[in-house]
């Protein structure tokens, strides 16, 4: 299909990309595109005016801040997969973004635009979840921040823009693992986990209605070994309605995958410290 008509800006900096965002209806952030554009041609997306923040370098990057890894909302996923900072502080998100699609998608894709999709399970979602982290947005009343657990739920309420993700250093005691639906490469379930001193952080999408950490199942595994047998039982334990069927499985099938995948990554995670 053609896209429909739009008007296109370029901005010379972030405060003007706000100012174009909260005075214009309609008006959508151009980053990536690799979920907007497309979206646009099948009539999925709906925009008025493009705003193209591609060029913004203050939102490029990944840098120490003290105990925390800034990585700026346009920072593609390949970048993100290969930063040395990212590997050893924060392997989860690097093996998240390593999930993501293709090379070309890597390449093109930007943290800030994977977090921000809505209406399909994306994979740094989760492991920004499980690490953690919160998501810093930029609007018309300033600079806040939410709980990457918080904005899976509720998205950025526009005219926010994501500019950062904030992500606690916690070393190697972290892992990523997924089984992608083979036709769109997005997860059919996907669980990233961290190992604190206070127990597991564990969180799942998929296999859920959107991106969730799992406290019952961290509280069932703390203080106990992360065995197959024992991660397995604390899934079963959790409601089956917390799994939601669909794609020819059922929510049986979903909560025993996800805690497969969950147990799959808390081995790699504790033999990272091993």
């Amino acid at each position: 299909m053609i896209l429909t008509e739009f008007d296109y800006v370029r901005p010379i900096g972030l405060d003007e990309a706000l100012t174009l965002l909260s005075g214009t209806p309609g008006a959508r952030v151009l980053a990536g595109g690799q979920s907007l554009l497309p979206g646009l041609r099948i009539g999925t997306e709906q925009a008025r005016l493009l705003v193209d923040v591609r060029h913004l370098e203050e939102l490029r990057g990944v840098t120490r801040e003290g105990a925390t890894l800034r990585v700026g909302a346009l920072t593609t996923l390949a970048e993100l997969a290969a930063h040395p900072l990212v590997l050893a502080e924060a392997p989860e998100l690097a093996a998240a973004a390593r999930a993501n699609g293709d090379p070309q998608v890597r390449n093109l894709g930007t943290t800030g635009g994977n977090l921000a999709v809505t209406g399909r399970p994306t994979d740094l979602p989760v492991a920004a979840i499980a690490a953690g982290a919160v998501v810093e947005l930029a609007g018309p009343d300033g600079v806040r921040t939410v709980s990457a657990e918080e904005f899976a739920a509720t998205g950025a309420p526009a005219p926010d823009l994501i500019t950062a993700l904030l992500v606690p250093a916690g070393g190697p005691a972290a892992a990523f693992e997924k089984t992608a639906d083979r036709a769109s490469r997005y997860p059919l379930c996907a669980a990233a986990v961290r190992i604190t001193p206070d127990g597991p952080r564990i969180a799942v999408t998929g296999a859920t209605a959107r991106a969730l950490r799992l406290r019952g199942v961290e509280d069932r595994l703390r203080g106990g070994e992360f065995t197959t047998p024992a991660v397995l039982a604390a899934f079963r334990a959790e409601p089956r309605e917390l799994f939601v069927p669909g794609r020819g499985t059922s929510a049986e099938y979903l909560g025993h995958l996800a805690g497969v995948l969950t147990a799959r990554a808390l081995a790699r995670a504790a033999g990272a410290t091993g």
